[in-house]
């Protein structure tokens, strides 16, 4: 990460690809340990999950249809016990996805971080920090959750009393009201998941942690919204397509042969993981380029020591007016 941090904040759509790119391709060998040990044992847990679903859901919906038949008395029962089983599966794939994405996260925050301060690091130092930094970012986790919540607490009624009021008249009028409605409300989701992204390099990088690392994230993002929208629709719809031809050519591909459906399945992972490691990569590229934006200078001595603490057994934050000395 040669780049000078003034120079970060012209760093448009192109540019935070290249520089991703040419962080990850400078410490290949680095962020290749971080992918097999942590991102792909994460992509392995989310396309099991499409997998097993699916399977779960022909089935249920099996069940229901031979319910209806004589032949299948006590068919209620199976249906009830395939729910459970269903649910169990969620909670355990939530909990070991959450932990995963978590660890995934916080290696490769810790990782770029070091690079840019021009630290010495390896893979062990890496493994061995990860659990200290990731209770950091359990908490800025929890924050979102709980906005996302009251969010849609607040939210989601007033959209539905709107669209009951809005039924009964149908109109142009009323269609746009309800169109506007509906745009707003994805928009504030929108809003809180780019917040969160920004958020987590702030947890670990910076004194604050939970909802003022939001409020840190909210305040930074201004100015480059534009941006981070643009990446969103570029990375988001990436993701989507490997996992529908995950669904299309390996669950639902029964007719290519096994085989074929492996071979499928091995390379949906490596493009999932590959784009896993490079989406992170890019929200902590993106994390430098909105300091620099708002010429929030970060001393990289500091910082350095900010990092060394986490070498160090427990943690103590250094003070904001350290790790983020001046406004140039």
């Amino acid at each position: 990460m040669d780049r000078g941090q003034e120079e970060m904040q012209f760093l448009e759509l192109f540019g935070i690809f290249k520089e991703s790119y040419k962080i990850i391709s400078s410490w290949r060998k680095l962020f290749t340990k971080i992918t097999l040990a942590l991102i792909l044992p994460l992509s392995f847990i989310y396309l099991v999950h499409v997998e097993v679903s699916s399977l779960f859901s022909s089935k249920l919906q099996l069940d229901r249809i031979r319910s209806n038949t004589a032949e299948y008395e006590n068919t209620s029962n199976l249906i009830s016990h395939e729910a459970l089983y269903f649910l169990l599966f969620n909670f355990a794939y939530f909990t070991m996805f959450y932990i995963f994405s978590l660890l995934s996260t916080a290696a490769v925050v810790y990782t770029i971080a070091c690079i840019y301060t021009a630290r010495e690091i390896t893979f062990k130092t890496i493994i061995s920090v990860v659990p200290k930094v990731w209770k950091r970012l359990i908490v800025i986790f929890l924050s979102i959750f709980v906005a996302i919540f009251l969010y849609l607490v607040v939210a989601a009624p007033v959209l539905i009393i709107w669209a009951v009021v809005l039924v009964g008249q149908m109109d142009v009028m009323g269609g746009a009201v309800l169109a506007v409605l509906v745009v707003s409300f994805t928009a504030g989701l929108f809003y809180l998941a780019t917040i969160r992204q920004l958020a987590t390099s702030v947890s670990v990088l910076e004194e604050a942690y939970g909802f003022a690392a939001m409020v840190k994230s909210e305040n930074l993002i201004k100015g480059k919204l534009g941006l981070e929208i643009a990446l969103f629709f570029i990375l988001q719809p990436a993701m989507g397509l490997n996992h529908m031809a995950f669904k299309r050519l390996v669950v639902e591909g029964a007719s290519m042969g096994m085989a074929n459906r492996f071979v499928f399945a091995i390379i949906c992972l490596l493009l999932l993981s590959t784009m896993s490691l490079f989406r992170l990569v890019i929200e902590t590229v993106i994390y430098f380029v909105c300091k620099s934006y708002h010429h929030e200078n970060i001393d990289k001595t500091p910082l350095s020591d900010h990092l060394e603490v986490y070498l160090q057994g427990e943690y103590a934050p250094l003070k904001a007016k350290d790790v983020q000395l001046f406004h140039v």
